[in-house]
């Protein structure tokens, strides 16, 4: 699968304006879940993903629906989803593959990203090489 590129994000390093390449990937069964509930809510732009600090490993990922799309924000569209990420969580899903998966009667998105290092016993929070 090829990765999503964002469109329009940029990294500012040292005054001046670079363009980035992070990436992430979202899978087809991913955005699709995400279409089924926003659907389902009524409203919404899209999936807002990001991290923060939390749990006993460091790091945790939030996931909510997204209304808008707020300064500092990457938007990234794929299978006809969008997901907003805000600028201080990129470069924690750089490389990031988003998937849906059904095993047995549990259902859950998998965060499948090449970032983490370790991850808690529970499997709730994980750290990041500083």
């Amino acid at each position: 699968m090829e990765p999503i590129k964002l469109i329009g994000f940029k990294l500012f390093e040292s005054m001046k304006c670079i363009e980035d390449s992070m990436s992430i990937t979202l899978t087809e069964s991913a955005a699709k879940q995400v279409r089924d509930q926003l659907d389902k809510r009524g409203k919404g732009l899209g999936l807002r993903l990001g991290v923060r600090e939390s749990g006993c490993s460091g790091y945790s990922y939030v996931i909510d629906f997204a209304d808008e799309v707020e300064p500092g924000d990457a938007v990234i569209e794929a299978h006809g989803v969008k997901v907003i990420v805000n600028d201080d969580s990129m470069s924690f899903l750089d490389g990031m593959e988003l998937d849906f998966a059904r095993e047995g009667i549990n259902s859950a998105f998998k965060f499948n990203n090449p970032n983490v290092q370790d991850a808690c016993g529970c499997g709730e929070s994980f750290t990041v090489e500083s």
